[in-house]
């Protein structure tokens, strides 16, 4: 159904590779460490696990679980993360797959993690109940998810700024809601719908330090969807938007008497559920 959006994503994803990099070393591993937390790998219990992160990006889930002990494999449809990943996290094995067409057998991993690659995916159901399929009897799988954009102020201030100043409505490839499982209810409801028990969820508060101007400088780099967001703005638009995009965080960083630097609030939404039987 969103073949077009597929290949955007994927272009998109491969020429972001070091820039993503840049951008979510501070925030997205924190995400990383919670789920595998919550798919136990921790401790003893991660000594030889066998685990799957999904739209690995550049590696945080599977590098930190090789660092737990796991036997960690990552997975990115984008080439170029899957290699920056090898790069960063040695200690995993990493490759280029489709998270909606795994090139693993059945029941062949104790645990699968997704760090807001969700938001991401052309069939995000098809890529939970992929995740289903290669989980042995009793492994979990774990997803994280942004809450919706209104929440997070990262994607307030760039969203706010668009509306201001330029159009949130340019054509893109047309692709699932990108906050689809920022609600809860319903992120519960498609783990439960792939056949998942014992499903739980959990609000994560991750905060990320930053200044105006490498806020703006980052907003363009985080994502496809952001980026591709901006670039298809007039070009008259642009210094105005980036203008507002500086001055909303000047506000906010004054506000919050950072002192030049500025915290951001990103919450998000943690998904677990177990194969088989709660």
């Amino acid at each position: 159904m969103y073949e077009a959006f597929k290949a955007f994503e994927q272009a998109g994803w491969e020429r972001l590779a070091d820039t993503y990099f840049e951008v979510t070393q501070a925030s997205t591993p924190i995400a990383s460490a919670a789920l595998l937390d919550a798919v136990g790998c921790v401790g003893e219990a991660a000594r030889g696990m066998r685990l799957l992160d999904v739209a690995t990006g550049p590696g945080y889930g599977a590098g930190l679980a090789a660092a737990r002990g796991a036997d960690a494999e990552g997975v990115d449809f984008a080439a170029a993360m899957a290699a920056k990943a090898a790069t960063v996290f040695p200690a995993a094995r990493f490759s280029q797959a489709d998270a909606e067409n795994l090139p693993h057998g059945d029941a062949a991993f104790d645990a699968v993690v997704c760090a807001f690659g969700l938001l991401h995916f052309a069939d995000p159901d098809r890529a939970i109940a992929e995740a289903y399929r290669v989980l042995r009897p009793g492994g979990r799988y774990a997803f994280s998810v942004w809450r919706p954009a209104e929440e997070v102020e990262t994607f307030k201030i760039f969203r706010s700024a668009i509306a201001a100043h330029g159009d949130l409505n340019v054509p893109l490839p047309e692709g699932p809601p990108m906050f689809r499982f920022g609600d809860p209810a319903e992120a519960a409801r498609s783990l439960e719908a792939a056949g998942f028990s014992a499903v739980a969820t959990q609000r994560l508060t991750i905060r990320r330090e930053t200044t105006p101007q490498a806020l703006l400088e980052n907003l363009t780099k985080a994502t496809v969807r952001t980026r591709a967001l901006f670039e298809a703005q007039p070009e008259a638009a642009k210094p105005r938007i980036n203008r507002e995009i500086v001055a909303q965080a000047e506000a906010l960083m004054a506000a919050r008497g950072g002192d030049g630097v500025l915290t951001l609030e990103m919450p998000a939404v943690l998904a677990v559920g177990r194969k088989g039987p709660g």
